[in-house]
C-alpha cells in the first residue's frame, strides 16, 4: 500500500505530546508577555534610587516594552505564518528570556531601557504565536472555545498578577527580580517547547512583504509613542501630535502598498469579513475601558486608602481569580447562547462594575470600594475576551491565522494604551494638580464612569455586528 508522503510543514513531533501540554506550554508564553506590562509598575521608585533615572526616564521603562511589543506584532504574527510557528515562538521567547536577563542585571540606565525594548520585540514576535499554535492543535468547536477561554484567562491573570507578584519580589528580594524571575520560566518553558510543540507554517514559498512589514511597524511605533507622550506633553504638544500624524500617514502609506502588492503581509480581504474586522473593533475598544481599571484600582488603594504596594496586590486577587472564572465559563454559555450574546453580556456586566466603581469615596470600605465592584468588572471581562477572540480566529484560512492572531492582540494592546492615555487625562484634568485624597478620588471617579460608558458603547457595536456564533469549518 503506498503511503503519503508526510507534509514537511509539519513537525514529526506533532504526535508526541498531548493537547494540554501544548496548550499549556502557549498560554505560559501568553502569561510573560502579559505579566511584564504590568510586573515593573511597583518596581519603578526602586529602580530610580538604584539606577539614577529620571522621571523622563523611569516612564520609559514601561514604554519602551509597550512600543515595542504594539509596533511589531503583526510583522511577529505573519513571520509565522511564512517562517513557523513554533520557530517564532522559540526565537520570541528565547530573545524576551535574554533581554530579561540583561533587564535584571543592568548597571545604568540606558541598559535597563535596551533591554526592556528588546523584551517587547520578542513579546511581539511570541505573543501572536501562541493562539496560532493553540487554535491549530485543538479542533474548531467546543473544545477549541475552552482552549481559548484558558489562553484568555492566563493573559488577563498576567495583567492582574503584575502588581502582586512585583509587590512581593521587590518586598522580598529587589527590582532586579521582577525582570529575572522570567529566566528560569523562560527557560523551562523553551525547552518544553523545543520539544513538544509541533511546527505548522503556510508560507507556500511567499517572502515577508519588506515594504508593508516597514510601514506598519513604523506606523504602530509612532503611535504607541504618540500616546505614550500624552501624560507628560499633553494632547495638543508638538510631542504628541507629531509621531501620532506620522503614526496615521504611515498606516495610511501601509494599507496603499497592501492594497497593490502581490504577497500582502496582511491581505485587506480579511478586513471585510464581517467576524474578523467586528471582533478587532469590539477588542479595541474593550481594552481601551478594561486595561486601565488595575492601574486606577491601584492608584486609589495606595493613594487614597493608604494601601502598601503588596497590600494594593492582595487586594485585587479576588478581581484576578473573576476573570479566570469568567474566561472558563464563557465557552459554556457560548454552546447556549452564541458567541455575540456572551461577549455583550460580559461587556454589559463589566460596565455595571465599572459605574459601581465610580461611586468610590476617600472614606472606601474594602468590600464595596474595591472587591465587589473590581470581581464584577473582570467577570465581565472574562466572559467578553473568549468570545471575540474565538470569532477573530474563526475568520481566518489555516495561511493567515498568525495574522490575525498578531491583529486581534495589536487591537487589544493598542486599545490599552490609548484607554490608559485617555482615562489619565480625564482623571488628571478633574484633580487639576491636587494631591488631596479627596479630588484624587473624584479624577479616579471620573475615569471609571467614563469607561463605564465606552463599555456600553462597545455592547452595542457587538450586539449590532458581531456574527452570532463561531464559524465551523
Amino acid at each position: 500500500m503506498l503511503r503519503a508522503a508526510p507534509d514537511p510543514r509539519i513537525s514529526r513531533r506533532t504526535g508526541r505530546a498531548p493537547t494540554w501540554l501544548v496548550v499549556a506550554l502557549a498560554c505560559s508564553g501568553q502569561f510573560l508577555v502579559v505579566l511584564d506590562v504590568s510586573v515593573v509598575n511597583v518596581a519603578l521608585p526602586s529602580m530610580r534610587a538604584d539606577l539614577g533615572l529620571s522621571g523622563h526616564g523611569l516612564q520609559w521603562v514601561v514604554n519602551a516594552y509597550a512600543i515595542a511589543f504594539a509596533g511589531f506584532m503583526l510583522l511577529g504574527g505573519r513571520a509565522g505564518d511564512l517562517y513557523g510557528r513554533k520557530r517564532m515562538f522559540l526565537v520570541g521567547l528565547a530573545l524576551f528570556t535574554l533581554a530579561s536577563l540583561g533587564g535584571g542585571l543592568a548597571r545604568e540606565g540606558w541598559e535597563l531601557l535596551a533591554a526592556r525594548a528588546a523584551q517587547g520585540l520578542g513579546a511581539a514576535v511570541l505573543a501572536p504565536s501562541t493562539l496560532t499554535i493553540l487554535t491549530a492543535a485543538v479542533p474548531e468547536g467546543a473544545a477549541r472555545a475552552r482552549a481559548i477561554a484558558t489562553w484568555t484567562a492566563v493573559g488577563a491573570g498576567g495583567g492582574a498578577a503584575g502588581g502582586l507578584v512585583g509587590g512581593l519580589l521587590v518586598d522580598g528580594l529587589s527590582w532586579r527580580w521582577v525582570l529575572l524571575i522570567n529566566v528560569p520560566v523562560g527557560a523551562v518553558v523553551l525547552l518544553g517547547a523545543l520539544w513538544w510543540l509541533p511546527e505548522s507554517r503556510a508560507g507556500d514559498g511567499r517572502r515577508l512583504d519588506l515594504p508593508g512589514a516597514l510601514l506598519v511597524t513604523a506606523g504602530l511605533g509612532a503611535l504607541a509613542y504618540g500616546i505614550s507622550q500624552t501624560e507628560a506633553a499633553g494632547w495638543t504638544a508638538a510631542a504628541t501630535l507629531v509621531p501620532l500624524v506620522a503614526g496615521l500617514v504611515l498606516i495610511g502609506g501601509f494599507l496603499l502598498v497592501e492594497a497593490r502588492t502581490a504577497a500582502p503581509l496582511m491581505p485587506l480581504g480579511l478586513l471585510r469579513l464581517r467576524s474578523v474586522a467586528s471582533a478587532n473593533v469590539a477588542m479595541f475598544l474593550s481594552g481601551s475601558a478594561m486595561f486601565c481599571m488595575w492601574f486606577f484600582m491601584t492608584l486609589y488603594a495606595q493613594n487614597v486608602l493608604g494601601y502598601t504596594p503588596l497590600e494594593a496586590g492582595l487586594a485585587l486577587v479576588p478581581s484576578s481569580l473573576a476573570v479566570v472564572v469568567g474566561s472558563k465559563l464563557a465557552p459554556r454559555l457560548m454552546r447556549g447562547a452564541g458567541a455575540r450574546n456572551v461577549a455583550v453580556l460580559g461587556t454589559v456586566v463589566a460596565a455595571a462594575g465599572f459605574g459601581w466603581q465610580s461611586t468610590i469615596s476617600v472614606e472606601g470600605s474594602y468590600p464595596t470600594a474595591i472587591m465587589f465592584p473590581g470581581i464584577l468588572m473582570m467577570l465581565g471581562a472574562g466572559l467578553a475576551m473568549t468570545p471575540l477572540a474565538a470569532l477573530a480566529m474563526s475568520g481566518a484560512e489555516p495561511g493567515e491565522a498568525g495574522l490575525v492572531s498578531g491583529l486581534i492582540n495589536t487591537s487589544r494592546v493598542m486599545g490599552g494604551s490609548l484607554g490608559l492615555a485617555v482615562m489619565s487625562t480625564i482623571a488628571a484634568a478633574r484633580t487639576a494638580g491636587s494631591g488631596a485624597p479627596a479630588a484624587l478620588t473624584e479624577g479616579y471617579a471620573l475615569a471609571f464612569r467614563a469607561s463605564a460608558g465606552v463599555l456600553v458603547v462597545g455592547a452595542v457595536v457587538m450586539a449590532v455586528w458581531l456574527p452570532r456564533r463561531v464559524r465551523v469549518r
